[in-house]
């Protein structure tokens, strides 16, 4: 496959390319293009190449996508774009889930791309990421042989983890308010920042602006804008124990998006990790389990190209 190759992690509001330059190599050129300016994922794909590739034709492609995959073909579960990855047209173009993309990454991170939420180390055993931005992903990677597979999922649309009373109340409110059926992405997310907030304006009766997630976060010296984080934090511990459990994550649990990197010290500080703990019979399996914050600037870039590298290893590079 000739050099050089594209990666890509296409979301809900960005997505962003990089180019692989030689085999087992890192991404370089990579830049992030909104989504809303561009028609749909080749025309995207142009335009990165045009103007930060140096109009280069890759020889190979892997594209992850916020959104489920079939073969060839994929849809954004937040945005319009949908199709087929052979439009672009580029040999050797492969398609995966954006959170299958991370978590090919975690064994290429380490050091400053990482932040203890707490527990041990993390090792070898089975992994989870998970992560809240336009929507929540779930991914898996599994220890192999040789090397790890990664596994693809679509865990951010379970029902909503309620734990508390105020959980319940919001998640009453919402449907009050035509939200039938609560899921797990409608409050873990960045337009679930939004939601929460406004359905905990609900429950306390008061009459609050309706705020963007970065606005929420802008503003924690706000009462409201504090206490919605801190249920965020906490809702988010129980859901991520739900993952850990349901896959066997005992070789930790690792948090992804774009969500949780502007507020660390909120994360670390809050329910998260008590959240996470708390079952009623499996507390000892989950305390022995790392949660870690990911913080790398682009990971799912990393995961792309060292899956991409992965694919490709037996065959001839030029």
């Amino acid at each position: 496959m000739s050099l050089p190759w594209l990666v890509a992690d296409i979301g809900g509001t960005n997505a962003r390319f990089g180019l692989v330059t030689e085999p087992g190599g890192q991404p370089q050129a990579v830049a992030v293009l909104a989504g809303a300016d561009h028609d749909g994922l080749p025309e995207a794909v142009a335009a990165y190449l045009a103007d930060h590739a140096g109009g280069v034709q890759p020889g190979a492609a892997c594209i992850a996508i916020a959104g489920p995959v079939e073969g060839d073909r994929y849809r954004l579960t937040n945005a319009g774009w949908a199709g087929s990855v052979r439009d672009l047209g580029i040999p050797n173009a492969e398609l995966l889930n954006d959170f299958e993309a991370l978590a090919a990454s975690l064994p290429h991170l380490a050091g400053d791309d990482l932040v203890s939420l707490g527990g041990p180390e993390p090792s070898r055993g089975v992994k989870a990421v998970l992560g809240p931005g336009t929507g929540l992903g779930v991914g898996g990677l599994v220890p192999a042989v040789e090397g790890w597979v990664p596994i693809p999922g679509e865990g951010g649309h379970v029902t909503v983890p309620v734990l508390d009373e105020r959980d319940h109340a919001i998640v009453q409110a919402l449907r009050a308010e035509g939200l039938e059926h609560v899921v797990a992405e409608h409050l873990l997310s960045g337009p679930g920042l939004t939601r929460l907030h406004h359905g905990l304006a609900l429950v306390h009766g008061v009459d609050a602006p309706r705020l963007s997630a970065s606005d929420i976060v802008a503003r924690l010296d706000d009462s409201l804008c504090a206490e919605t984080v801190e249920v965020f934090c906490g809702m988010l511990g129980t859901f991520a124990g739900n993952v850990a459990l349901t896959l066997g994550a005992r070789g930790g649990i690792y948090l992804g998006g774009g969500v949780l990197p502007r507020i660390v010290d909120r994360v670390r500080s809050s329910d998260f990790r008590r959240r996470f703990e708390a079952t009623p019979t499996l507390n000892d399996y989950l305390s022995a389990i790392a949660t870690t914050l990911i913080v790398a600037p682009q990971p799912a870039l990393v995961g792309a190209a060292a899956w991409l590298n992965q694919r490709l290893s037996n065959m001839e590079y030029v």
